[in-house]
């Protein structure tokens, strides 16, 4: 970070904020389902990603990651922000717990997720909005940047931007499905209910790279994804596609799309000039 890695100058002047944090790529990932720490770390590099997720369950907790050569040792923590999740919480309670110890560990930024059903992996939307005003009672955004995994249901958007999101992820189809956006219209009138007061990324359900620049010219401030690079036949590969379609998909938003229309519109005058 501090340096602009891409050649178009339009989006140097185009950044992602959270809180205080400005980032460059709005492409975040996770870190699960990797054949290897080493392919890991290479995705992230490839992809430019400045932030990554990371249960708070996979953390060292008294040993550093030299001594346990477990996964934090293959982030690069100088170029990329840490985001801790919550992923394993059931309950508001739970939520709770992890919060508290990212915010001993020092971390400034929180993705709140609790989950309703191991099968569909879908956010408990009660014990979710229920974690955000409690921990919003206890911790300022400046604290505790609070990033809400969420469904694609736009009144449950408008509740947990109420309660202090400070972002709001909802997801375009189930974790790992890579189905991409189901539910288009739903995740028009989330942008609209939210209405640039804090973040939408786009959280769950990617498969590949057309997925990522949908929802950049849908006018999603962010991607985050993890299984469409990490089990993709060529992982790689697939880190830089994604990087390229974010680009893609920000650049034809900030562009701003013709209108579609039911007849043909001649792009060449009847008369010669």
């Amino acid at each position: 970070m501090g340096h602009f890695p891409y050649e178009n100058s339009i989006l140097e002047h185009d950044p992602l904020v959270l809180g205080k944090k400005k980032l460059f790529s709005r492409l975040l990932l996770g870190t699960g389902k990797y054949s290897s720490l080493e392919l890991m770390r290479d995705c992230h590099r490839e992809s430019g990603t400045e932030m990554v997720t990371l249960a708070l369950r996979r953390v060292p907790l008294h040993l550093t990651a030299e001594q346990t050569g477990n996964i934090t040792a293959f982030i690069d923590s100088g170029n990329t922000t840490i985001l801790p999740n919550t992923a394993g919480a059931h309950s508001c309670l739970e939520a709770l717990r992890m919060a508290a110890l990212a915010v001993e560990m020092g971390m400034k930024f929180l993705k709140v997720e609790v989950m309703g059903d191991v099968t569909t992996l879908l956010p408990d939307p009660v014990e979710t909005l229920k974690s955000v005003e409690e921990l919003r009672k206890k911790y300022s955004s400046d604290e505790l940047f609070l990033m809400v995994y969420t469904s694609d249901d736009p009144v449950m958007a408008g509740k947990l931007l109420k309660a202090g999101a400070d972002a709001i992820m909802p997801a375009g189809s189930p974790i790992g499905s890579g189905r991409g956006i189901q539910n288009i219209s739903n995740m028009k009138m989330i942008l609209e209910i939210v209405n640039e007061k804090v973040p939408v990324i786009l959280d769950a359900g990617v498969g590949c790279a057309s997925d990522v620049t949908q929802a950049m010219e849908l006018g999603m401030d962010a991607v985050l994804l993890n299984t469409a690079i990490a089990q993709a036949d060529n992982p790689l590969q697939m880190a830089s596609a994604m990087k390229h379609a974010w680009i893609s998909g920000r650049l034809s938003y900030l562009a701003g799309r013709i209108p579609k229309k039911l007849y043909a519109t001649a792009s060449s005058p009847e008369l010669d000039f």
